[in-house]
């Protein structure tokens, strides 16, 4: 028989008991208890700390068919330009991109003849050269990208404008699984999430720019749900901390940036300026504190970094350089709002 002796008990209530001191088994049987609370023993990993959040800005393209297989990387809270980080798999531009804490995700993209649907990864708190991590379903370009800490979320995309959502498991490898549609098929979405929440915004369905804004609850599986309208009509990029999710227009003279709240619906509220236009697609990423916008079209604004404070609204300022001239970049860090 098995005898359990319990030191005290106490706070016996709605919550049942909680079990204070040691537990001591008298038995035949070895048994040892997990130590620690549940809290204790499955931690919050949330994001990396402002202070040292890296972002990654992964290939791209300049004066087509020029295209790089080049990933760059920067601190967030500093200012400075890019550093090398190493290379994509494969040289190719108009890809999406995810994260968790430790890992980059790169999908898609285009070679300046084929499309394709292969994804690769990185460590970001390293450096080195991308791995193959597997296929989405199909193969696309301009796909928005968002995650949590454990999935990572791609949906949209183009030839034709796609309605699809996919999910990886960041930690692991393999292909893409179904997620759901879109409210509207478009590719060039803005897209970035809270620890909950996945959010594509805008994007373009030809013969028309969007500015829809639809959501998503990332740990389940479904259709997006509308949220509500951006105030320009235009292809954007994406970063967030875990409140506040900014849209920042990407395609024709707009250098306007957009902020919704992600927990509430509505529409966005205007929050500044770009310091450049017409970035065609630009990476970004963001830090709890920080955003940052790299990349872009003509010859004087194509390696340009700026930085906008996300808590606050108001112009972005400059940040630094990229390594290469590029548009067409995509982007992600160990610091954005789906982490925590």
């Amino acid at each position: 028989m098995t005898v359990l002796r319990v030191d005290t008990i106490s706070g016996i209530g709605s919550d049942g008991p909680v079990f204070e001191g040691d537990l001591k088994f008298n038995s035949q049987n070895f048994l040892v208890l997990p130590k620690g609370t549940t809290t204790e023993r499955f931690p919050d990993f949330g994001a990396v700390d402002a202070s040292s959040a890296r972002g990654i800005f992964f290939g791209g393209g300049y004066s087509s068919p020029t295209l790089y297989d080049v990933i760059d990387y920067v601190t967030i809270s500093t200012t400075g330009n890019a550093q090398d980080f190493g290379n994509l798999t494969l040289a190719r531009s108009t890809t999406g991109a995810c994260s968790s804490l430790t890992r980059g995700v790169c999908a898609g993209g285009f070679d300046g003849s084929s499309f394709y649907n292969l994804m690769d990864y990185v460590t970001i708190s390293s450096t080195g050269n991308a791995q193959d991590f597997g296929d989405l379903s199909g193969i696309r370009i301009h796909i928005g990208g968002c995650s949590n800490s454990i999935r990572g979320i791609f949906g949209g995309g183009w030839s034709p404008q796609k309605n699809i959502i996919e999910y990886i498991t960041i930690s692991s490898t393999g292909n893409a699984f179904d997620f759901g549609d879109l409210t509207t098929a478009r590719f060039q979405p803005a897209s970035f999430s809270s620890t909950t929440r996945g959010i594509f915004a805008g994007g373009t369905a030809p013969p028309s720019n969007l500015n829809t804004i639809d959501y998503i609850t990332i740990a389940s599986t479904g259709n997006a749900v509308d949220f509500g309208d951006l105030n320009n009509t235009a292809s954007a990029t994406g970063l967030s901390n875990s409140t506040r999710g900014l849209a920042v227009f990407t395609s024709g003279s707009s250098n306007a940036i957009d902020f919704v709240t992600i927990a509430s619906l509505g529409n966005a509220t205007d929050f500044g300026d770009q310091t450049v236009a017409n970035r065609e697609i630009s990476g970004s990423f963001a830090s709890s504190i920080r955003g940052v916008i790299g990349g872009g079209s003509g010859a004087s604004t194509g390696n340009v970094i700026d930085y906008v404070t996300i808590a606050q609204t108001g112009n972005a300022q400059d940040f630094g350089d990229l390594t290469q001239q590029r548009n067409r970049v995509s982007g992600c860090s160990n610091g954005h709002g789906g982490l925590g």
